[in-house]
């Protein structure tokens, strides 16, 4: 099989200025991106992703399945063996390639606001399609103070399970979530003690929820969660720390290197440490899915004759609004003008259309190294001044769009932002 480099003709970040103009010129601050493809070692690829058949090993059999793909990522993929640009998204004008990364880098106002760039210094947040064959190890992400004792970030993340890549199931339409109220932390200490005594029984000390398409999770940092096998849309915060809580997913063994990657060296051992970096107050919530459970609510500001614009990820995680995301339908021979408060990253989950000057188009199969139409950076310039977005096919044009931090002054409340 020939080895295919996604990052052939890329334009150094040096240079990138006077394309990057040239991109947002002719795209009325519209940026074309490339499809990001990223393997999981300890993964099996649920196929759901409309990567072509033949390629979900591209990397190679060793680096695993290609199990996800991200958007308008600026944040990196935090994988052993990794290319040195995985998890980064490309922008592309007229066969010239370029990192988002350093597009935002090169003109932060322009893309992203001058609030937010000033702030963070990138974008911060990223989102992707997760798709496995069946559930993956009871894990947590770190929280911001945790996560900054080995220099990364906290991640805070949310889930939606879109129709359009969920036509089956897959072996395990069910997430654990947190634990059940009343466990005490002898009990997961036992679990983390009997790591390599084989299935280490941390599930039992948990509850499983069944997925809905078309709904969805907020999930806080610390809490544990083991995410179920729907295709799953995942807006997150712009990192990728975690802690694997669970020794034996399926039969397959998890080192305890995937427990503590992201915790200091001198702590790996330490048990009470680890358990430490649990909330432990969300995790044993008696109303856990009422704190944390979304269902889409319309935006009736944003709404119209043909155009449907649904809420579907809302809420605040610590009193923060930290990314939200939304679900746009239009239907045939219908348009709508998007006009926001802040930038967005947009793919298309069906139809076919127009956004401004870029064309839509929902690919049935995309081959490793394919470029596509589905996938587009909406820039603060462009938000602000307004987008046209139309169908032009014989089907409901469907997009979904994620937001960075305090974008909307109107962002609805989740039962555990209340």
């Amino acid at each position: 099989m020939p080895q295919i480099s996604l990052d052939e003709g890329l334009v150094k970040s040096d240079n990138v200025a006077s394309v990057l103009d040239s991109a947002m010129n002719a795209g009325g601050g519209l940026l074309r991106l490339t499809p990001t493809w990223v393997p999981r070692s300890f993964l099996q690829p649920g196929r759901r992703i409309k990567l072509h058949p033949s390629d979900y090993y591209r990397f190679g059999a060793d680096r695993g399945g290609i199990d996800e793909r991200w958007f308008g990522s600026t944040t990196e993929a935090a994988n052993e063996g990794r290319v040195w640009h995985e998890g980064l998204s490309f922008c592309l004008h007229e066969g010239q390639k370029f990192l988002l990364k350093d597009a935002v880098a090169e003109a932060g106002d322009r893309l992203i606001g001058k609030d937010m760039f000033s702030k963070y210094d990138r974008w911060p947040v990223y989102s992707k399609f997760f798709d496995n064959m069946g559930p993956i190890p009871h894990h947590m992400h770190q929280s911001q103070e945790d996560a900054a004792l080995v220099g990364q970030e906290g991640k805070p993340e949310s889930y939606y399970f879109p129709p359009q890549l969920n036509n089956v199931d897959n072996n395990f339409a069910y997430t654990f979530m947190g634990l059940e109220p009343g466990t005490t932390k002898d009990q997961v200490r036992k679990c983390l003690e009997n790591w390599n005594e084989g299935d280490n029984g941390i599930l039992d000390l948990s509850r499983a929820h069944r997925l809905k398409r078309g709904t969805g999770w907020l999930i806080p940092p610390g809490v544990l969660h083991a995410p179920g096998s729907l295709c799953t849309y995942e807006p997150q915060w712009g990192s990728d720390v975690f802690g694997m809580f669970q020794s034996i997913v399926e039969g397959r063994y998890v080192p305890w290197s995937l427990l503590v990657k992201d915790m200091p060296e001198d702590k790996h051992q330490d048990l009470d440490f680890i358990i430490g970096q649990l909330d432990w107050e969300k995790n044993v919530d008696t109303h856990f899915k009422e704190s944390n459970y979304l269902e889409p609510i319309v935006d009736t500001d944003r709404s119209g004759d043909g155009y449907e614009d649904l809420w579907i990820v809302y809420g605040r995680v610590d009193g923060k609004q930290l990314f939200s995301a939304k679900e746009l339908t239009i239907q045939p021979g219908k348009k709508c003008t998007l006009q926001e408060p802040g930038a967005s990253s947009w793919i298309t989950m069906q139809g076919k259309g127009k956004m401004g000057s870029l064309n839509l188009q929902t690919p049935a199969s995309i081959r490793f190294g394919e470029n596509t139409e589905d996938e587009i950076f909406i820039s603060y310039e462009a938000a602000n001044a307004g987008v046209v977005i139309e169908n032009t096919g014989s089907e409901p044009l469907v997009g979904l769009r994620y937001f960075g931090p305090d974008v909307h002054p109107n962002l609805p409340l989740h039962g555990g932002s209340k």
